[in-house]
């Protein structure tokens, strides 16, 4: 149909790239809309005191008093960033963590979600070191991963090699995945920053980091394959 009719053809290939266009804006308007409304919504009456009651019930201005209302939050929560690096702040968060560790339920639900934080915040400082390459599941298929450090204790003791643990994330929520220790010789590293695998992963392989790197050489080493050594020497 499209190859009898190119306008159709030229038509549909617009409209495809103007929604590709449109959806970055509409998904961040969403999330503006969503975050006023039930952030600045929930909380505008009660923060937003010091206005007169009679403005605040004015229908025409709920918009304004709940973005007014979104902004204070964020500042309030900027605010207790910056406080958190001060002996003040980081008593009031010792102490409130001291509160909410004596309460039932809730001291494992904030342990677990401080954990999980904690760990992804951290990654390109600590967590995780560099970008990897692994035939994972099987030879002859291969996952990006993420070198976490090198194995030690009873695992390197009993299988008498020399591992590294590699954290292979699932796709496209790269807070699940799969711990792996691989044989250090099958561990390609890559040139790839821990943010570039990380939105390769979570596009599904749709975003894919430029290369050869622009601002360095190129120093990773080319995956040799044995099977084809052996096929080429027959």
């Amino acid at each position: 149909m499209s190859e009898k009719y190119p306008f159709l053809r030229s038509l549909r290939n617009a409209f495809l790239t103007g929604l590709l266009l449109l959806t970055p804006l509409a998904v961040s308007l969403w999330v503006f809309v969503w975050l006023v409304n039930n952030v600045g919504g929930r909380v505008s009456n009660n923060l937003l005191y010091f206005i007169p009651a009679d403005w605040r019930q004015i229908d025409d201005l709920q918009l304004i008093w709940n973005i007014l209302a979104t902004i204070i939050v964020f500042l309030a929560i900027t605010v207790l960033g910056y406080l958190s690096r001060y002996f003040v702040g980081k008593w009031i968060l010792s102490l409130a963590e001291n509160i909410l560790n004596k309460v039932p339920f809730i001291n494992t639900v904030y342990k677990t979600v401080k954990q999980i934080v904690e760990t992804f915040s951290s990654q390109q400082k600590a967590v995780f070191k560099k970008t990897v390459l692994v035939e994972y599941p099987r030879k002859g298929v291969w996952a990006l991963g993420f070198l976490t450090s090198e194995t030690k204790g009873e695992t390197q003791t009993k299988t008498n090699k020399e591992l590294r643990n590699i954290f292979v994330p699932t796709t496209p929520n790269p807070t699940s995945g799969f711990l792996l220790m691989i044989p250090n010789d099958e561990v390609h590293e890559l040139n790839m920053s821990i943010g570039d695998g990380m939105k390769l992963i979570i596009s599904g392989g749709a975003v894919v980091p430029p290369y050869p790197i622009e601002d360095g050489e190129d120093t990773t080493v080319k995956i040799e394959n044995p099977s084809e050594e052996n096929l080429t020497e027959a």
